[in-house]
C-alpha cells in the first residue's frame, strides 16, 4: 500500500466513524450543551480531566471555554485538571497517581458543577476515580469515551451523560472526540449568546 494510499485510508475511515458518531451522539452530546450551559450560567464551572491525548482535549476544551471559542463573549468558567505539575505530582507522590484528578475535584468541585470525563478506552482508574469524587460533591458528570465505554459506563449516573464515540480504534475515537469537544463550545457560546433556544 502506497503513503497515499494509506493517507486515503486514513480519511476514509475518519469520515465512515463520524457519519456514524453523528447518528449515535447528536442527542447526548445536545443534552451535555445544555447541562453545561446551564451550569456556567447559574454561576458553576466545568472541570475537565484525561491522560494523553485526553489531558490535551480536557486544556484545549477548557481554553476554549475560558478564553473564547469562535465568537466574542466573556470568559466561561474552566479549568483541566491536568495542568499544574506540582499538585498533580504531589498527589501522586503522597497518595497515588489515581487520586489525581480526583483530590482536584474534592477540592475545587461544588454541586452545581460538571466534570467532563475523558477516556478514550473508558478504562482509566484515575478519570473513573475523579467520577467517584464527583457524585460524591453533587458535581455531574459528562463522560467522553469510546470501545463501548468500558468500566466508567458502569459507573455513570442516570442523570450524567455518556458521550461514547462508536468506535474501537483509538485514534478515530480521539477525532471524533476533539469535534464533540467542538460542538460542545459552539452550542455553549449559541446558549449563552442567545443564538439558539
Amino acid at each position: 500500500m502506497t503513503i497515499q494510499s494509506r493517507i486515503r485510508q486514513q480519511f476514509e475511515d475518519s469520515v465512515a466513524v463520524k457519519a456514524r458518531a453523528l447518528d449515535a451522539m447528536a442527542a447526548p452530546i445536545e443534552a451535555a450543551i445544555r447541562l453545561m450551559a446551564d451550569s456556567l450560567r447559574a454561576g458553576g464551572k466545568v472541570m475537565a480531566c484525561g491522560n494523553g491525548g485526553s489531558a490535551a482535549d480536557s486544556q484545549h476544551f477548557a481554553a476554549e471555554l475560558l478564553n473564547r471559542f469562535e465568537k466574542e463573549r466573556p470568559p466561561l468558567a474552566a479549568i483541566a485538571l491536568t495542568t499544574d505539575t506540582s499538585t498533580l505530582t504531589s498527589i501522586a507522590n503522597d497518595y497515588a497517581y489515581d487520586q489525581v484528578f480526583a483530590k482536584q475535584v474534592q477540592g475545587l468541585g461544588r454541586a452545581g458543577d460538571v466534570l467532563l470525563a475523558i477516556s478514550t478506552s473508558g478504562n482509566s482508574p484515575n478519570v473513573a476515580a475523579a467520577i467517584a469524587a464527583a457524585h460524591a460533591r453533587g458535581v455531574r458528570v459528562v463522560a467522553l469515551t469510546g470501545k463501548g465505554g468500558g468500566t466508567i459506563a458502569g459507573l455513570l449516573r442516570s442523570d450524567d451523560i455518556h458521550l461514547c464515540v462508536p468506535a474501537d480504534r483509538t485514534a478515530r475515537i480521539q477525532e471524533v472526540h476533539l469535534l464533540t469537544i467542538h460542538c460542545l463550545c459552539d452550542g455553549i457560546d449559541a446558549l449563552i449568546l442567545g443564538e439558539a433556544p
